[in-house]
């Protein structure tokens, strides 16, 4: 097993292991405690959270290839179109029928068909990144996090029309743009 396997292999035990641990811990402990100290814990853990997901945030973008780096994202993207719904409601409403699946968009996003393509967009002008695992960390230009929502898009297509569908980023406002926009070629 090369350096990198082992790697790839010990980054994905280690985020599975902490996420099932962290939540057992405050359910034992914050039984006992006054509000205030629970909220003052619970403001701990979040902070413990957001730095944790920051450094393999970091770690993922300096020791991973290119393709790596977005099939993981691509993974998380597909995770939240299975845990919200309205995201599976979507393709839900729009099986089979890419006018259908359009408008199902619209109640949620800005969207509309030009040619052999659609377009999603968060509006003219977003106020910000909506995903609060991004939230807290900073934005960078080239922003590895939005591959997670395009990958999330592709899902809500492929799943509605039963067929690969290709989705770019056309702008995003973790990478220094003004809404967020993709662009699925059905």
């Amino acid at each position: 097993m090369n350096r990198k396997d082992f790697f790839r292999g010990s980054l994905a035990l280690s985020a599975c292991a902490g996420c099932f641990l962290l939540p057992a811990n405050n359910l034992i402990a914050s039984e006992t405690l006054p509000d205030d100290e629970k909220y003052k814990n619970l403001l701990q853990e979040k902070e413990f959270i957001q730095n944790w997901l920051s450094d393999l945030i970091g770690t993922i973008e300096t020791e991973l290839d290119e393709a790596t780096k977005v099939k993981l994202m691509a993974g998380c993207g597909r995770g939240c179109f299975n845990r919200h719904k309205f995201k599976s409601d979507i393709a839900v409403k729009g099986k089979g029928d890419l006018e259908k699946l359009i408008e199902a968009y619209k109640n949620n996003f800005e969207v509309w068909k030009e040619g052999n393509t659609v377009h999603i967009r968060y509006g003219e002008v977003s106020q910000g990144c909506y995903c609060p695992a991004a939230k807290f960390r900073p934005a960078k230009p080239n922003d590895l996090h939005c591959e997670c929502t395009r990958a999330t898009h592709q899902t809500i297509f492929e799943t509605a029309l039963g067929r690969p569908i290709d989705v770019k980023i056309l702008e995003s406002v973790r990478r220094g743009n003004k809404t967020c926009h993709f662009l699925a070629t059905v």
